[in-house]
Formats: structure tokens, sequence, C-alpha cells
């Protein structure tokens, strides 16, 4: 074995670990953080197979075991983000019709709190024209700069801290029972109630930023994914035509918010329309989507779209959906959490210790 082969193996097995890292369910910030950049652990595995194939002779059993071990590797890393490439079938169908009364559109966006490029933001809204705005890490500087558009947006609810989770809804619609409530720490705010569609359709409404696992805020993801799963076990999808909205801090092929979708059956609009990368904004080869919008199967799909930059480092995201009783989904088959899953998911939730044991999001 030269030299140049013995670093063509250790770059190929550091190419490997993120893949056998994330395939664990071990929840501390440094393994579930090989969640996150999925595309960009592919293109690096690709090009390690292409320098493999390259330096290698194949004379050796050890040859064909790093190269075929990347193989591997790549197939799991591909299965994960192929549902929101444009090969991919799509899960909610486009409405093609013409009912504004039954349409809600949607913004959201992570403000950043030092951001003061306030009228980058404003200036998007008065462009796009959504119905409900939704701010993440928005403090008092952000709610008094955002004054001005309150009066197209008179139904506010208003949440600054300055702890990076304060959150503010802005909506022409009618909001109802609304209710702040803090699920799993007490510093970490979310939304939830009614928004009433201009044909009078009431519409459940959770809003959302639950902390990240990440060295500067939380060791492990346990917080995190019980917001998510407690949302998504109490979700009533039958009962009520639901909406959730907000920076979930998770990408959507992680394990947590693809097992969030299938104990709550709400459906991703990227699915088969690509990934919409929202953060980060300021790195062109880091980014991967955090900020989210699932809707029940009365839903169809008008328009998705990431924003242009407002001084953040994460893009708005805009959607505009149609609500009609027998929408349909593009893909009627959809998975369902097995016994084993909803397990596991109780398991997060207990360790979590959350605030609240059970949410009644149904009524």
């Amino acid at each position: 074995m030269n030299i140049t082969e013995i670093f063509a193996l250790i770059f190929s097995v550091l190419a490997f670990i993120p893949t056998l890292a994330s395939i664990t369910k071990f929840d501390q910030w440094w393994i579930r953080g090989f969640d996150f950049p999925r595309i960009q652990i592919s293109f690096l595995i690709i090009v390690m197979i292409l320098v493999d194939v390259w330096i290698f002779d194949f004379s050796e059993t050890w040859h064909y075991v790093a190269t075929i071990g990347l193989g591997l590797s790549l197939l799991y890393q591909f299965e994960k983000i192929f549902p929101y490439t444009y090969l991919a079938s799509k899960q909610v169908v486009k409405f093609k019709g013409n009912d504004p009364d039954a349409n809600i559109s949607v913004l959201v966006s992570n403000v950043l709190t030092p951001n003061e490029h306030y009228g980058k933001l404003i200036g998007l809204i008065q462009e796009v024209e959504p119905d409900l705005i939704l701010t993440l890490e928005s403090d008092k500087k952000w709610e008094k700069e955002l004054s001005v558009i309150e009066k197209d947006y008179p139904n506010t609810v208003k949440i600054p801290q300055d702890n990076l989770y304060g959150m503010h809804l802005y909506s022409r619609l009618k909001l109802e029972d609304i209710k702040v409530q803090n699920i799993v720490q007490k510093d970490i705010p979310s939304i939830h109630g009614y928004v009433i569609l201009r044909n009078g359709k009431k519409i459940r409404l959770h809003c959302l930023h639950p902390m990240p696992p990440s060295p500067t805020e939380s060791d492990t993801s346990t917080n995190r994914d019980a917001e998510l799963l407690m949302l998504g076990r109490d979700i009533n999808p039958v009962k009520r035509s639901t909406l959730v909205i907000g920076d979930l801090n998770d990408v959507a092929w992680s394990r947590t918010t693809r097992l969030f979708q299938k104990m709550s059956g709400l459906m991703d609009p990227r699915r088969g329309r690509g990934f919409f990368n929202t953060y980060n904004a300021n790195y062109f080869l880091l980014r991967w989507p955090l900020d989210h919008m699932f809707h029940t199967k009365d839903f169809s799909l008008v328009k998705i779209k990431r924003e242009r930059p407002i001084g953040s480092d994460h893009f708005p995201i805009f959607i505009k959906l149609h609500h009609q009783q027998n929408a349909g989904m593009a893909n009627e088959d959809t998975d369902e959490a097995d016994h084993e899953e909803k397990e596991w998911a109780q398991e997060k939730i207990d360790r979590a210790n959350p605030l609240v044991q059970k949410i009644d999001f149904s009524s």
C-alpha cells in the first residue's frame, strides 16, 4: 500500500462516517448534525468514489470494500433526499382553478434578531401580499419596525423575545382561539389557533420554532424532536383542516420530520418539486431546508417559492394553498407510523419531560 492509497482510504472512511452516524438513533448534536447536509455529503461521496476508481487498481480486497462501501453510502443518502428532487413523484396536486376565497397564502421568515434590514422584509411583504406572515427570531425592535404593516394586517400575535425565539404572526384573515404555548421549554413559544378563510372555512394553525441541536444551544435533539413529535401525535387531520408552519430547525428528510409527517398525516408540497433550501442564505454551498409548511390532504398547491434574501441567514419562503374538501394527493401512497416508530416517538417525548403531557389540538 503506497502513500496515495493510504490517503485515499483515510478520506474514504471519513466520507463514510456521516452516513454511519446518521443511521443511528443517538441524539447528540454532532451526530444529528449529519442529518442536515445530505446534499453536500452526497457530492463528497461521489468525489471520493471517483478518486478511489482513479487511484485503486483493485488488486486488493480492501479496494473493493472501500469503493463499494462508499457506493452503498451514496445510495443511502440519495434515498433520503430523492423525494425532494424533480425526479420524484409529487405529493400534493397543483390547483388549476380560480377560487380566491378558498385560498390562503403564507410567508415564513426567520429574520435573524441582529438583522437591521427591516425594509427588505417590508418590501417583500408589500410585493407578495401574503395572507399570513410568520416571523421568527423577532424582538421588540422588529416588532416596532413591522408596525407599519399592521394597517393591512390587523390581526396579530406578538411574542417579542431577545433569546432568538421571538415570534410574530400577522394576518389579513380573522384569527380565533389563539393560544401561545410553551410545549417543551418555558422560553420557547409556539402559536396555536384558527385562521378563517374568506369563505368562512376554519383552518387549524400551528406555528413552531423549536431549539436546534448545536454546541451553542442544545447538546441533543431531544427537545426539538419532542416538540415536533408531540404535535404530530396530537394533530387530528381527519377532524380539522390543518397548517403547520415555521422554522423547525430540522430538515425535511430527517428521521424526526419524516416521522412527524407519518404520525400527523400531513403533506409536504415540496416533495417532487425541489429542496427549497432556506438556510444558510450567506453560504451557497451550505444550504438545506429548515423552514417548513405542512398541511392536511384537503389542500392543493397554487404556488411555492423561496423568496429573495432580506439580510437574514434564512431566506423567506412563500406558499399559496387552495382548500377544497376533495383536493386529493398527487401521490396516494403515503406512509403511516408503525408501532416501533410510535414507541420511539413516545420515548423521545418522555425523555424531554415536556411542560404539558398532551395538548388537545383537535378541539
